[in-house]
């Protein structure tokens, strides 16, 4: 209907009725399954739920907005109606898989560090890392904000010169650029990084710039895997 802030204002002012009473408390618990909400006499419904998944561009900011006038993830959700934000973000230089929702409990869940739902990325890097660097990468490695979870890491592609390659890198945090910071603490800095899958959602052949809406199976599968990570595992 509007951003948090107008809807506040709406509910002071007293331009909302739950089941033909004016409600001027904010906090005020409503169901829109069965509950009649209006504003300004209008009936609003419950907003459809939509997931989506965008093979991003490089060079494309992770937001829904941009004071600076770049280009924004959202720009390339034509016929989308609803308003769609991003579920965890790719920096401006990283391309692939990004699911975008408007489903706030499906994205806290999927972006919550304790559910450390794994995300895989190629990396195609300087020269080509030695094995024994990759183990560090597996075992976890030190980081200026704190050791690393283990990854799962295993060649790709390499160059027959030597002189780059491409890495295949699962790992189940979030944080900041933490891919290009992990192949920088091995000194392989990174030149390209996409990502190509998100828990078990694939990008497989979906062109750069579009998208396509998960299937229902693909929701629930990330919801079941995301609850599931976040068990305190037996031993």
């Amino acid at each position: 209907m509007a951003s948090r802030r107008k809807c506040e204002e709406l509910i002071l002012n007293g331009q909302v009725q739950v089941n033909g009473e004016t409600v001027t408390t904010l906090g005020t618990k409503a169901d829109p399954a069965v509950d009649v909400i209006t504003v300004n006499g209008k009936t609003i419904g419950a907003e459809k739920k939509i997931y989506i998944m965008l093979n991003k561009p490089k060079g494309v900011i992770t937001s829904a907005s941009d004071p600076q006038g770049r280009k924004i993830v959202t720009d390339y959700l034509k016929g989308i109606s609803e308003r769609l934000y991003p579920v965890g973000r790719l920096d401006y230089d990283t391309e692939g898989l990004l699911l975008l929702t408007n489903d706030g409990d499906f994205a806290h869940l999927l972006t919550h560090p304790k559910h450390h739902v794994p995300k895989t990325y190629l990396a195609t890097v300087k020269g080509v890392p030695h094995g024994t660097e990759l183990d560090k990468l597996k075992q976890g490695i030190m980081l200026e904000d704190g050791m690393t979870s283990p990854a799962e890491v295993e060649y790709y592609d390499v160059d027959p010169e030597g002189k780059q390659s491409v890495i295949s890198i699962t790992i189940h945090e979030g944080r900041n650029r933490q891919v290009r910071r992990m192949f920088e603490a091995i000194q392989h800095p990174v030149t390209k990084l996409k990502r190509i899958s998100f828990g078990d959602v694939y990008l497989d052949n979906l062109k750069r710039g579009i998208y396509r809406h998960l299937s229902k199976e693909e929701v629930e599968g990330l919801f079941k895997q995301a609850r599931n990570a976040g068990k305190p595992r037996k031993h």
